[in-house]
């Protein structure tokens, strides 16, 4: 993993660095209160100007479908003025707080500057008509663009002063909040709720003891547990701060991740395809085996498609695939991501410390605890907490009809910018050498965790519940 370390400064490489080194500051003095405040600045002032009538769906530009190059032109031209803005919130925002945090700036905005074009070009990419067809979601696409890129050539020094991976992905939590109200757990029944958590918890432990078994590090395990149970990278970068992972071991944590979830999204498709699934029930057994809300996003898009247009020869609405996975994926599993973090906090804490040192299991620390948990989860929860104050004047009906479009959707396209900066930034900051030199362990205890998510998700979502996911679909 020396590779990763000579690859990658401090200040960008996906490690702990900022969970584990700052936890004791102040609520300025970190990447991870930064993080809280900029997603719930997003927040709230989309919230403002949504009770005023109106919304920032002109901030939180995304380009129009388009089915010619120059239609593509064109959109762009139009919103210019719109993404110039976006520019300027992001920069602003992040500026300030890379001022705080005593880092380079001059370094930071023009490699910044250079992420949100391309992410622009991605952005507009992913809105391709025929893009669902070949997978071509954005933050997909700008994973395996900069996956690319950074096996083939080497970056320039600056422009990795731009690539804050971390960071990113926190902001993006955080904004991930306020499109989960709690809400959305009991509207999504006690199947979906239930399932999830079976999905999570077996999958953790099946990780987390063939990691064991196999002689790797206990927090090294509990980071590729977490990553295969609830949310792939995110829950890699919480974990591995909670429990205090080296970097290398969320580095690799993270590169096993990228890797399964570009493989489920042809996969699972094709497989679901080939058995015959209705969508409901492909939609569920996608959300219980993918490991990345945008690579599943993408497989499930993609059997909609194929569902669209089979001439009915498959059962249920195209639309079902995609809302089932949210249903298991974004609402069920990726909520769990702060119930993991407290609980490893204090495992790692009261029994891991202590075993390390040779001593029996210690009290419980609360201010250790805190220093360890990672702070951007106290945003999604707040965030989501906002949102599910906001959700509960309104029938499901008129939730999806009134806030979805005016409040999370504006939400969910900023939470898209940051996730699309993050999975950009991950590309171009992962070279999978680094994975070899890891060698097999990681590998086998990770893949432990594949064939649990597969098995049992087909199992629950094809046998088990499948009338539910079918109503559901319907």
């Amino acid at each position: 993993m020396n590779q990763v370390r000579s690859e990658l400064p401090a200040s960008v490489r996906p490690s702990v660095s900022a969970a584990t080194q700052t936890a004791r500051g102040g609520v300025f003095s970190n990447e991870d209160w930064w993080s809280v405040w900029i997603g719930l600045l997003l927040v709230v002032i989309a919230w403002l100007v949504f009770a005023s009538g109106s919304s920032i769906k002109w901030l939180a530009a995304a380009p129009a479908k388009w089915s010619s190059v120059a239609q593509a032109g064109a959109d762009i031209a139009a919103h210019l003025p719109n993404y110039a803005v976006l520019f300027v919130v992001f920069a602003l925002l992040f500026g300030i707080a890379s001022t705080v945090l005593k880092q380079r700036l001059a370094h930071f905005l023009p490699a910044f500057l250079v992420l949100f074009v391309v992410s622009l070009l991605i952005f507009e990419t992913a809105a391709w008509t025929q893009a669902s067809h070949y997978n071509l979601e954005a933050p997909l696409v700008a994973l395996l663009l900069g996956l690319v890129i950074s096996n083939v050539v080497r970056l320039p020094a600056w422009f990795l002063a731009g690539l804050r991976v971390e960071f990113f992905i926190k902001v993006g939590i955080v904004l991930l909040g306020a499109t989960l109200p709690f809400t959305l757990l009991v509207w999504a029944g006690p199947v979906a709720v239930g399932q999830a958590t079976a999905v999570s918890l077996l999958t953790f432990f099946v990780i987390f003891f063939t990691g064991r078994a196999l002689g790797l590090d206990r927090r090294f395990a509990a980071v590729l547990g977490v990553g295969g149970a609830v949310c792939g990278v995110s829950a890699a970068i919480a974990i591995a701060g909670a429990v205090r992972a080296k970097r290398e071991q969320a580095s690799v944590a993270i590169t096993l991740v990228v890797l399964w979830a570009i493989v489920m999204i042809f996969v699972l498709p094709f497989t679901s395809h080939a058995l015959g699934l209705s969508t409901g029930v492909a939609g569920a057994w996608i959300g219980t085996s993918e490991f990345a809300d945008a690579a599943g996003i993408a497989a499930a898009q993609a059997y909609g498609d194929i569902a669209r247009n089979a001439g009915g020869a498959i059962a249920g609405a195209p639309e079902a695939a995609v809302q089932n996975f949210t249903l298991m994926k974004v609402v069920g599993r990726d909520i769990w991501i702060g119930i993991w973090a407290f609980v490893l906090a204090w495992v790692a804490t009261t029994r891991w410390d202590a075993f390390d040192d040779g001593v029996q299991a210690k009290k419980v620390n609360v201010g250790e605890i805190w220093a360890r948990f990672p702070k951007f989860v106290i945003g999604f929860v707040i965030a989501s907490a906002l949102i599910t104050w906001i959700a509960s004047a309104y029938s499901l009906a008129d939730y999806r009809k009134v806030v979805t479009p005016d409040l999370v959707a504006p939400i969910t396209a900023l939470r898209t910018w940051a996730f699309t900066f993050c999975f950009l930034s991950i590309g171009l900051t992962t070279r999978f050498g680094s994975l070899s030199k890891a060698g097999w362990k990681p590998f086998v205890a990770f893949t432990a965790g594949v064939a649990i998510n597969i098995i049992i998700g087909y199992v629950l979502s094809v046998h088990v519940f499948a009338a539910y996911w079918n109503s559901v679909g319907h």
